[in-house]
């Protein structure tokens, strides 16, 4: 019961986490709305490190965290992009597809992917497609053919999906430290964008604030996920914390009154339960 109360609350503050980081990313530079929040997470890992105890590990844990912060940081600046520009409750279950990728891994690695899992997969890969497709008066008036931002959810898929590859080599070793040089590892990525485009950090303190809760909403999510994994059975820790883009098309439709065609809003229920069936494999 705990464990299923903790993973529920891990999809809530996905969701809430890139809702924000969406929002943030309408009004302030995609550079900023990342460098903010990945400050604030890496404190947050830090501070858990610390608590934790652990001595520093092998170099295989470290690089496998490394890696996995710098495709989850190309990750995030898609997915927060294609939020901003485009219909958060469209792109966010796309990018769910992310739990594609290692089940895609797995398989070159010779594991066979369970029957329920193929079926999620042909169920979301249906789903997208519903839910990707333009409206037509924008695809009678701009020549598009999918929907604003679906190009961005589908980068940040691939992009995440290897993150969570990388994430979980690295954390069978150390969870604490992988999660920890994930975020140091998308840090120094932002640290040569901010170098390089030199973009300005002025904003309101509602904005700063914002941006604060976007590092804790996410990060607090991951410990969650560890603490509710420890807990409970990791397949069921997953296929409920799979659905974290629910939280976010509540809170779009909530606060932003976003509204969908038919087809597209069953082509999101779809992707959301071929994502559930692929994890619960």
């Amino acid at each position: 019961m705990i464990a299923s109360l903790l993973a529920l609350a891990v999809a809530a503050s996905w969701g809430t986490g890139d809702f924000l980081g969406g929002l943030s990313a309408r009004s302030l530079p995609i550079t900023v709305v990342l460098f903010v929040s990945q400050c604030v997470g890496t404190l947050f890992t830090l501070v858990v490190v610390l608590v934790a105890g652990h001595g520093v590990p092998g170099a295989t844990t470290l690089l496998y965290g490394l890696a996995a912060g710098l495709f989850g940081i190309v990750g995030l600046g898609a997915l927060y992009t294609g939020l901003s520009v485009g219909r958060m409750g469209i792109v966010a279950p796309i990018t769910s597809m992310s739990a594609f990728v290692p089940v895609l891994v797995g398989f070159l690695r010779g594991e066979r992917p369970a029957p329920v899992q193929i079926a999620g997969m042909v169920l979301t890969l249906i789903g997208v497609a519903f839910a990707a497709r333009a409206e037509e008066q924008e695809a009678e008036e701009e020549g598009k053919r999918l929907a604003t931002g679906v190009g961005y959810a589908l980068v940040a898929a691939a992009t995440l999906g290897f993150t969570l590859v990388f994430l979980d080599i690295a954390g069978h070793r150390d969870a604490t430290w992988a999660v920890f040089s994930m975020r140091l590892g998308a840090l120094a990525v932002l640290g040569v964008a901010v170098a390089i485009l030199r973009p300005s950090f002025r904003m309101p303190a509602r904005s700063a604030g914002t941006l604060v809760a976007v590092g804790v909403f996410d990060n607090g999510a991951n410990l969650l996920f560890v603490l509710a994994a420890v807990r409970g059975l990791l397949s069921l820790v997953s296929v409920l914390g799979s659905l974290y883009p629910v939280s976010t098309v509540i809170l779009a439709r909530t606060f932003l009154h976003e509204r969908m065609r038919r087809s597209q809003a069953l082509g999101v229920a779809a992707a959301l339960v071929g994502v559930a069936l692929i994890a619960a494999g």
